[in-house]
């Protein structure tokens, strides 16, 4: 019976196929449901979503709608933290071959140029975007972490994405959540117009700028002063595979962020708290999220009056209780629904 319910109703618990939705709906508006009117959607037993009363097996209760959105959340925040990981393991790499490559001759089999070329000093930097940017037609992805992106950076880029919206090139931006408080980027985005789509996640990877999925973009050193061009089309396309991921998991700059379902408990606080049961630091809490340390340091002081804990350590057991250890996930959509977008 799993078998034909998994080729009948290939979907997870994230999208139900129409009459498991139905069923599942009413299930959790009666309390149980009679497992004979369950027969058709096997998939809801596969997924745990209904699952055998104790009391009387000829009935089936419903696993409550809060429990399953924590294991959606929990999958997502999982495959984002995978996908970090790769990214770093990545960068590292490109740095260590792009240290060998300085050591050998480039080979004169290589028509099109090297397939990761260091760039030293600003200037250089930018000439390369220039250049990308002029030759760019269809598509900029890019990853923007740091939180609050400041008017000077925003102007910086400014020439060169007007000169993509003049074309008609589609740009697609990711940012962390605390990117919403900046009157700067908002500003942008009103001035780009339909060109533009942004959306947010509690965490990013690195800076990433990728034109067309030919040619990327990422830092060489922390001071952002080198940077690495990287047109290896395995390495690009690793990138942009890794860009849509985050994407999908990110949330559309126009929607709202997800209730924590904690009162008392912000978005941003959650984050904090899982972060802190992992061990980090508060300079290290405050980088990933993007906010100061002095920012970092006043949400944890609300968590502790919140969670009624003295002191740190107090703290973390109480975040254990409160179930904030486990993950920092996106919003999660509505079963069989789509997910909004900022278009």
């Amino acid at each position: 019976m799993a078998g034909r319910g998994a080729d009948e109703h290939p979907h997870g618990a994230d999208r139900l196929c129409e009459a498991g939705d139905r069923v599942y709906s009413r299930a959790v508006r009666r309390g149980r449901l009679a497992r004979r009117d369950a027969a058709p959607v096997p998939c809801l037993l596969e997924l745990a979503l209904l699952h055998p009363d104790p009391d009387d097996m000829d009935w089936l209760v419903p696993t409550s709608p809060q429990e399953v959105m924590t294991r959606l959340l929990r999958g997502m925040y999982d495959e984002v933290r995978a996908s970090q990981r790769r990214v770093g393991s990545a960068v590292e790499a490109f740095e260590w071959y792009a240290g060998l490559g300085r050591q050998v001759p480039a080979s004169p089999s290589v028509a099109e140029g090297p397939a990761i070329r260091v760039l030293d000093g600003l200037a250089r930097i930018q000439a390369a975007m220039d250049e990308a940017t002029h030759a760019c037609r269809a598509e900029v992805l890019t990853v923007q972490p740091g939180g609050i992106r400041r008017e000077a950076e925003l102007s910086e880029g400014l020439h060169r994405a007007m000169a993509l919206r003049g074309r008609g090139v589609r740009m697609r931006d990711l940012y962390t959540h605390v990117a919403r408080h900046g009157h700067g980027l908002l500003s942008y985005l009103e001035l780009m117009g339909d060109a533009v789509e942004a959306r947010t996640l509690d965490e990013v990877v690195e800076r990433l700028i990728l034109f067309d999925r030919t040619v990327a973009f990422i830092p060489a050193n922390p001071e952002r002063t080198m940077a690495l061009e990287l047109r290896h089309p395995a390495l690009v396309e690793y990138l942009g595979t890794v860009f849509e991921r985050l994407w999908r998991l990110a949330i559309p700059l126009t929607a709202p962020l997800p209730e924590t379902g904690i009162e008392g408990i912000s978005h941003r606080e959650q984050s904090i708290a899982a972060l802190l049961a992992e061990g980090h630091q508060d300079a290290v809490i405050a980088e990933r999220l993007g906010i100061s340390v002095r920012t970092c340091r006043a949400h944890i002081a609300r968590l502790s009056e919140t969670l009624g804990a003295a002191s740190r350590t107090q703290l973390g057991v109480r975040i254990a209780q409160a179930g904030l250890d486990g993950f920092r996930g996106p919003a999660v959509t509505r079963p069989g629904r789509g997910s909004r977008t900022s278009r």
